[in-house]
């Protein structure tokens, strides 16, 4: 007899005796108790049906074994750091581990064999790593939702553009499309320079040491960038990292790793009665009373003068107290457009201005240390970024960069996108599945969560050859002809991709571009040595460290 078979006998004898256990259970008792047992039993009945067919078709998408009802979730729950054999990652290991087991590297090169399954009590996960298994996802209208994993970032995010779903979420990507137009995104120039000279003022102390991490340095210059440009107020990260903004911003997202990564913290009750959640809360109320002071004040200067004509241009007219000139912000075009009729309260203005501190801040950071460790690991390629830098500036290392100059800077482009396409800033991505889709072979149901594992799609071999080498070359023009367009996305893709990859990339170049004028970089740790964390951002375990001496 099959297996099958003998799973039938034994489903109908296991529910044989628990209906003869009921039947003597409930015999004594009232009428009332009798209808709601029964109700009970109605319900679980028809849930296990529903439920029976998801779990039938995920059943058939490879993927590790499982517990009954705990699915993967054991698996899953690991500390942050934990260090283990190539790669290095903690929680992303386990994920990726699951998607090796179903896809081993010499099979990878069929489409129906791009994906994996991992089970959580509710929703089933299924893992995406092929061009041509992400497509459907990413680039459909129908899969714009992101997965609940987005969830512990409302209360410091509220429903903005990154955790909105739905009409709210097409409302707000129609009102914010021009706020990062190329010729809006000239204005934030001054200030990428501004901080990127603060930067190397900094690192001039650690010219001589053997060894520094990076990491820290470059966060707190991209968190004064993202918050003049977003907000239009310096906080001074680089000068004052103790103040109590900076400390809420690194508070919050250690908290919300935290809890996606510990299966009963995913729970509010719970979570509620942990320490963490008095400093979440205080977290909040740091952050949003910054925010909804700013907007005050932001709103009281610009409310004689700026919008008389309804025109954004008179915004930055005029100069501060300091004789300084005032700058465009973030904040100002939302204002701007509340004006003009989007229908933007308070809260919805800072929904998007923490949201875009939020995605503006880690990401930028993580790609700017690791494209200054990479070239400094090849000075081969940061030579031929220096003599790009030489053609554009000639011997001058003081003149800031202009719009043209950036633009110019094909080749640091380059190695900004490999850099990119080895770590990620953000190595996964969660979507919703709200019906039934077709991803190669495999029928996906609704109630399924796709997660996109950009870290393993951006090392497919048939894409990348050698794809764990460093080699900017992979996004010289001629190299890119006929790629896949969902083979590197480290914005994202389709209809739902990054609102601010434009102004990230511009911002990483100021950046990456004023350091290198100055000093040369010498990587000291190995990427082998590394050890990755499975945190918001993909971040390096200690930091990068590396080395710096002046410029001839």
């Amino acid at each position: 007899m099959s297996s099958m078979s003998w799973k039938i006998i034994s489903n109908l004898i296991a529910e044989s005796v628990l209906l003869t256990k009921t039947v003597k259970f409930i015999s004594g008792y009232s009428p009332i108790t009798v209808f709601l047992t029964a109700a009970l039993i109605v319900f679980l009945v028809i849930y296990n049906k529903r439920r029976a067919r998801l779990v039938r078709l995920i059943d058939k998408i490879p993927g590790p074994s499982s517990l009954p009802f705990l699915g993967n979730a054991i698996e899953l729950n690991v500390d942050h750091d934990v260090e283990v054999e190539q790669p290095r990652h903690g929680l992303q290991v386990r994920v990726y581990g699951f998607a090796n087991q179903s896809a081993p590297q010499t099979s990878r090169s069929s489409t129906s064999q791009g994906g994996s399954s991992s089970r959580l009590p509710i929703p089933p996960y299924v893992l995406l790593f092929d061009p041509e298994t992400v497509e459907p996802v990413l680039n459909s209208q129908k899969f714009i939702d992101k997965s609940r994993d987005y969830d512990y970032l409302q209360p410091w995010l509220g429903t903005g553009l990154l955790t909105s779903f739905g009409r709210k979420w097409h409302s707000r990507r129609k009102i914010l499309t021009p706020a990062f137009h190329f010729k809006i995104l000239d204005d934030f120039i001054d200030v990428f320079n501004e901080q990127s000279v603060i930067l190397t003022r900094k690192l001039e102390h650690e010219v001589g040491s053997e060894a520094f991490n990076l990491f820290p340095y470059v966060t707190l210059c991209t968190l004064d960038i993202v918050c003049e440009t977003a907000m239009g107020r310096s906080i001074c990260a680089q000068s004052n990292s103790e103040s109590e903004y900076v400390k809420a911003v690194y508070g919050i997202g250690e908290i919300v790793q935290n809890r996606q990564a510990k299966v009963w913290l995913h729970f509010d009750t719970i979570f509620r009665l942990t320490r963490d959640f008095k400093r979440h809360r205080n977290y909040i109320n740091t952050l949003h009373g910054f925010s909804n002071k700013v907007i005050r004040e932001r709103k009281a200067e610009l409310s004689d003068n700026a919008f008389n004509n309804n025109t954004i241009s008179n915004v930055t007219d005029g100069y501060d107290d300091l004789g300084k000139k005032k700058r465009l912000a973030f904040l100002d075009l939302l204002i701007q457009y509340s004006k003009n009729g989007a229908k933007l309260s308070n809260d919805d203005i800072r929904e998007e201005v923490d949201t875009f501190m939020f995605e503006g801040h880690d990401t930028t950071s993580a790609a700017i240390s690791w494209t200054l460790f990479l070239l400094g690991c090849h000075p081969e390629y940061q030579e031929r970024v220096v003599e790009e830098l030489e053609s554009i500036f000639g011997d001058d290392r003081e003149t800031p960069a202009t719009m043209k100059n950036l633009l110019d800077m094909r080749y640091l482009e380059c190695c900004i996108k490999d850099a990119l396409r080895l770590f990620p800033s953000v190595p996964m991505m969660g979507r919703s599945i709200a019906e039934d889709v077709q991803i190669g072979e495999y029928l996906v149901p609704a109630g399924t969560t796709a997660l996109i594992m950009t870290y393993m799609l951006h090392r497919n071999p048939r894409v990348f050859p050698k794809p764990e080498q460093f080699n900017p070359d992979n996004f010289l023009p001629e190299n890119c002809i006929g790629r896949h367009p969902f083979a590197y996305i480290p914005f994202s893709a389709g209809p739902r991709n990054c609102i601010g990859q434009k102004f990230a990339i511009l911002e990483e170049k100021a950046v990456i571009s004023t350091v290198l004028r100055k000093f040369k970089i010498e990587a000291v740790d190995r990427r082998e040595d590394l050890t990755l964390l499975s945190e918001l951002i993909l971040r390096p375990k200690g930091g990068l460290r590396i080395k710096i001496t002046k410029r001839d």
